[in-house]
């Protein structure tokens, strides 16, 4: 299987470069590539990529918008969206997440690191950059309800909440596995249950909770309170 990548990005020699590594690779191939996040959109609709590796800072339509735009098209659910960003420690990292991103990736990363990421996110898997830790995102998410930028607080985190009421007892507890960071090979081991016992199990949550992929579980389980930060 062939994995599509769209590439976003303002900087036509990065997108150069990128495309080059992407095309190197026998299961990738770049679709397509976009200056800003509105053109990433457009192409996003017309390509229908597998994966999306989008800047976060474009001029005009910016990268966040951009991700809102594909995240909330029935039609592209099947697109996963890797965040590019030069700083990471950054709150649009979180706002990124929130909207729908299956997480992100440095600029400054190894060419592997890429690869690796494209991958992970076509699995369905969260991809948290090694330089940004999970006590960070969560101490981001920690902050309160996210502010929509109209004044009003968003009701998605009490609305998660309600929905956790739905999982069951094992549900709940791989979803703070998952959380953590750990695969579902750790979480089988940690649970002493086969790995696709695990996918069931995640899957099924998912489903549940209304959740695209793993990176949306682990945003999940802090807003709702499941999980606390560390230190709290």
């Amino acid at each position: 299987m062939t994995i599509r990548v769209l590439l976003a990005d303002d900087q036509a020699l990065l997108r150069s470069a990128f495309r080059v590594l992407v095309d190197s690779e026998p299961d990738m191939r770049v679709v397509g590539e976009a200056p800003d996040g509105a053109r990433a959109v457009e192409l996003a609709r017309a390509e229908r990529p597998d994966v999306v590796l989008m800047d976060i800072r474009m001029p005009g339509t910016d990268g966040l918008a951009a991700t809102c735009a594909i995240t909330a098209d029935p039609d592209l659910s099947g697109v996963r969206i890797v965040m590019l960003t030069t700083f990471e420690v950054d709150e649009y990292v979180v706002q990124s997440l929130r909207a729908g991103a299956s997480g992100f990736l440095g600029k400054g990363a190894e060419p592997e690191e890429l690869l690796g990421a494209i991958r992970i996110a076509h699995a369905g898997e969260a991809l948290l950059s090694p330089a940004a830790t999970k006590g960070l995102i969560a101490t981001f998410l920690a902050q309160g309800p996210h502010d929509d930028g109209t004044g009003a607080a968003d009701g998605g985190a009490g609305a998660r909440s309600e929905r956790l009421a739905a999982l069951t007892a094992r549900e709940r507890e791989v979803l703070v596995l998952v959380a953590g960071g750990l695969s579902n090979d750790e979480i089988a081991h940690r649970l002493d249950v086969s790995p696709l016992t695990v996918k069931t199990h995640v899957n099924r949550t998912m489903a549940k909770l209304g959740a695209r992929d793993r990176a949306q579980l682990v945003v999940t389980a802090y807003e709702s309170g499941l999980v606390r930060p560390r230190g709290e």
